[in-house]
This record gives C-alpha cells, structure tokens and sequence, in this order.
C-alpha cells in the first residue's frame, strides 16, 4: 500500500499547491483594495496551511487505536465547541452567522471540527457495535440521537450545508456497515418537513432557490454571483486567459477567493485547469477507496470511507454550484479554496486516511 499512501500524498500535495497559486492570484487585489496588502490572504492561508501540515503529520503517526479511543471525548468537545459558538460576544458574527472563534490571527471554525470528530465517532461507534448497527434500539436510535445533537447546533449558527454534508456521510457510514434500508428510507421520510421549512420558510433561502431555476430574474441581486460565475467559466475556453490574467476577480465576482475559486480557475486557466482538478479529486476517490477495500480493521474501514466520503462530497457541491447544476451554497473547495479551518481539518483527516493505509496489507 505504500504506492497508494504516496498517490494519496502526490495528489494533496498538487491540490495545496495548486490552492496556493490560486488564492494569491484570486486574492491580490482584493486584499490590496481593503486590507493595503495584496499578500494579506495569502499569508494567512498559509499559516492555516502550516497548522495543518502539522496536524497531519500527527494524524499519520498517532496510534489509531488511541484516536479511537479518544472518539467520544473528542465528540463531546466539538458540541461545547458546538454551543459556545452560539453565545453572544464569545463568538465572531460574519453576515449574520455566529460560526467562528477568533484565536490570534485565525478563525475557527466548530463546525468543521465537529465533522471530523463525528467521523471518528462513527466510525468507533460502527466498530463496538459490529451487527448490532442492524438494530433499531441499539443501532439506529443511538447513532441519530447523536447526528441530530450535532446537527441541529450547527443548524442554529445557520450553517445549512455543513448540516446536510454530516447527516448524508453519517447515514453512508450506517448503510456501509449493514444498516437496514428501510431506516434509511424513514430517515429520508422524517427529514422532508425539516427540509422544507429551512428551505421554503427561511426567504433567503427560497430565494436562492428560485434564483437556482432562472438567475437572471434577479441578475443584479441574488442571481449576481452566479451570473459571473458563469462569465468567468465561459471566458476561460479551452485553455484559459492565463494564469493573473482574470477579470471577473475584479469585484465582479463575490467570494472569489473562496468558495467561487473554480470559476477562476476556470476563467485563467480554462476547461483543461478545472478539468485537471476534477481528475484530480476522481484520482483521490480511487485511491482512497483502496484504503477502504484493503484495511482490515473495521474502525479503519469505516472512518477511511467516511473522510474519502467527505471530501468527495464537499468537491461535487461546490462544483456544482459554481457551473450552476446545484443552487448557491457556501462550501468551500476543499485543499483549494480559502477557507482556514476547512483546509487545517481536511489536512487532518487525510493525515488519518494515510495513517490508516499503513495498516493495509500489500495486494499484487
């Protein structure tokens, strides 16, 4: 497994760099215009980037069955993480949404941490529980009680995609591991109210959902973002208008560092740049299922396909909101994006991932 492991590293390692490139280039001038420094996000994506290297290189060399065992502490942590987050003057309001601690110069982000702690869990949870995952009572209710604890306090932020990116991994996780469908068709079910009201009560969100069918009833208000998303794909052709050389980061497109960085890479790097980075993510897939297949151990098996999970759909959503197949949602590219507390617990989790290749044994 040791090819796999450095395919998993090789492919990261292109996508960080390919990040750091990208954010400069996206960010320069806005950082410039409001911060007086073209470098301000860049310097500090790199101190995220720096913390999450290290973390990393923890993750791969800490003892799995000790991360396990840490499983439930580290749940716990994340929903007091969870509930202070939500107290007023502790943490830091962006746009209405309380999701952040600000520590120095970085912000952290809970909900982030809760993911990967809910990985942990699940997959430690899946692994005590071995069949009994099939039961109703001893299975099913336990796990949901937890996913709807962590999931309503990431709700109250509001963080609705962050919300929906957990309860999807968790009910994969469960099915994987021999969970009956008709629970899963009763979660769906049981879901469908919930869903609606968020999406159809909260007028900012039904908004972006009628923006979705048609952006340009509203192309100078909701539908703005999406609009110069689409510009700056379209602008990009076959190869680009070169790498710096992107117009729609000139204050046309928002979050254009963000989690709009694919359009820009789009635009200045065209059709061969974003389709390198979707083969890239498919390659990171491929492998990481590898990892699934050949571990033995079930609490690695599970929490290997949990993280590969993960970031496969974290990839799938924001490319899709950016060329428009999926309505607007705030979820950064993951290894891209700028983002801090995204990019540190991506790292950690991939650090995990190769952690548990080692314990694979070699297939000719």
């Amino acid at each position: 497994m040791r090819s796999v492991r450095a395919s998993i590293f090789t492919i990261i390692a292109v996508l960080v760099g390919v990040g750091v490139v990208m954010i400069y280039s996206a960010s320069a001038i806005y950082g410039y215009s409001n911060m007086h420094d073209s470098l301000y996000y860049l310097k500090r994506h790199l101190i995220y980037l720096a913390i999450g290297l290290v973390l990393m290189l923890v993750a791969m060399s800490v003892d799995l069955k000790r991360v396990k065992v840490f499983a439930k502490p580290m749940l716990l942590a994340s929903i007091i993480l969870l509930v202070l987050v939500l107290v007023p003057h502790i943490s830091k309001e962006i746009s209405g949404a309380k999701r952040w601690f600000r520590l120095g110069p970085v912000n952290f982000q809970p909900s982030e941490f809760a993911k990967v702690a809910i990985l942990i869990y699940m997959a430690d949870f899946i692994s005590r529980k071995k069949e009994l995952v099939k039961s109703f009572i001893h299975g099913y209710l336990p796990a949901m009680t937890v996913l709807g604890l962590t999931v309503g306090l990431i709700l109250l932020e509001p963080d609705l995609g962050t919300a929906v990116t957990i309860s999807v991994i968790t009910i994969m996780m469960l099915y994987a591991s021999g969970l009956r469908v008709s629970y899963v068709i009763a979660s769906l079910l049981a879901s469908l109210p919930l869903l609606y009201m968020l999406l159809f009560r909260v007028p900012f969100r039904r908004k972006r959902l009628m923006i979705f069918l048609n952006p340009w009833a509203d192309k100078r208000g909701t539908g703005f973002q999406i609009i110069q998303s689409f510009i700056a794909l379209g602008s990009g052709g076959l190869f680009g208008v070169g790498l710096g050389q992107s117009r729609q980061k000139l204050f046309y497109l928002p979050a254009s560092h963000t989690d709009f960085i694919f359009s820009i890479i789009g635009e200045e790097l065209g059709f061969l740049g974003t389709a390198s980075i979707v083969v890239l993510f498919m390659l990171f897939v491929w492998e990481g299922m590898k990892v699934v297949m050949r571990t033995s151990g079930l609490f690695e098996k599970m929490l290997s396909f949990g993280i590969v999970s993960t970031i496969a759909l974290e990839a799938i959503i924001n490319i899709g909101v950016t060329a428009g197949a999926l309505p607007t949602k705030g979820l950064p590219l993951p290894f891209i994006s700028y983002g801090g507390s995204g990019l540190i617990f991506h790292l950690m989790a991939v650090g995990l991932l190769l952690n548990a290749a080692k314990g694979c044994e070699t297939v000719r």
